[in-house]
């Protein structure tokens, strides 16, 4: 009877170590994440803005006693190096930056990537494009040169780093809102698109700030307008198109962003903890300070937030992409 009890009282102790060994695993294994470098993805060539906020990012979370490598695989206008972080093992060691071009791919069918294949993790930039002219061109405000595009209907020529996004689309709705069409003129990197603008090979162009401040520091280039709801801090001179009664958000709002993502099976203990190295790094002062300098703003959007404002784009560009690409194409 005595050695009965022993061994029953020995089977039930090793039970209850397997079941408390299978219980605590999972959450011992996210508490020790991460455990070796992180791989960031960024789906653009080196040195672009997104390059470049990827590598102050990786610098600030080493900092933490974090190490992230900076992964450029370009092409695709991102889908390339999405389609990488989309299929990696999800883990938490392969994540992406996702941008808005992506998102306008998609509303027009030209990748097979879904937002469903990715776990939004924080927001790290909202770049607001600017509308540029050469300096001493023809117009030297908005008011001017939506005078130059009712006079010259389809004629006049707009460059925009790449195409099928959201330059292109504001540059088409930059001849709309004068009710004409316009010329959009596709490069493959914004540091072409301001070279020929300055060089007055394009009648305007559709930018970032971070693309074009060089250029309009050394009164090369001119920036009459911000496609945004407020102006810049970096450049408060400019007018937006909202206070000048132009309205070229008519389908909703779209918004030039850089985020972060892991892949969708990602656990959420990984993706919390995501959250909390990379937050930290988007909130520093460093970071910040580097963003306004190159106009870009930088919020405190993360997870759910995250996830419901690049649905929310994502529904407008579904809409422009009827409205302007399609159209364009007939």
């Amino acid at each position: 009877m005595e050695l009965r009890s022993i061994a029953t009282r020995l089977v039930a102790g090793v039970l209850g170590a397997v079941t408390l060994t299978a219980t605590s695993a999972p959450a011992t294994a996210a508490d020790k994440f991460p455990g070796k470098e992180i791989r960031l993805v960024v789906p653009w060539n080196a040195g672009g803005s997104n390059d470049i906020a990827a590598r102050a990012l990786a610098q600030l979370v080493a900092e933490q006693g974090v190490q992230v490598i900076v992964d450029n695989v370009p092409g695709a206008t991102g889908s390339i190096g999405m389609t990488k972080v989309a299929t990696a093992a999800p883990d938490g060691y392969t994540i992406g930056m996702g941008t808005s071009s992506t998102l306008a791919l998609m509303a027009q069918g030209l990748t097979p990537l879904r937002n469903e294949q990715f776990a939004p993790i924080a927001r790290v930039t909202t770049d607001p494009l600017l509308l540029l002219v050469p300096a001493g061109g023809p117009a030297g405000n908005l008011e001017g040169f939506m005078d130059q595009l009712r006079k010259n209907p389809g004629k006049v020529s707009i460059g925009t780093p790449g195409s099928n996004n959201l330059n292109h689309i504001f540059a088409v709705m930059t001849g709309r809102v004068a009710g004409s069409d316009v010329i959009p003129v596709p490069y493959t990197g914004g540091s072409k698109v301001v070279a020929d603008l300055a060089g007055k090979q394009i009648d305007a162009a559709v930018l970032k700030p971070s693309e074009s401040k060089a250029q309009i520091d050394g009164g090369l280039v001119k920036p009459i307008a911000v496609f945004a709801n407020e102006r810049l801090k970096a450049l408060p001179d400019v007018p937006t198109f909202k206070e000048k009664g132009l309205d070229v958000f008519p389908y909703g709002p779209l918004v030039q962003m850089a985020y972060i993502v892991a892949p969708a099976a990602t656990p959420e203990p990984v993706r919390k903890r995501l959250t909390e190295i990379f937050g930290k790094a988007i909130q520093s002062a460093k970071f910040k300070a580097l963003a306004e300098e190159g106009g870009a703003v930088v919020d405190d959007l993360t997870g759910a937030a995250l996830a419901t404002e690049i649905g929310n784009v994502q529904k407008s560009l579904n809409e422009v992409g009827k409205k302007v690409f399609v159209a364009d194409k007939k």
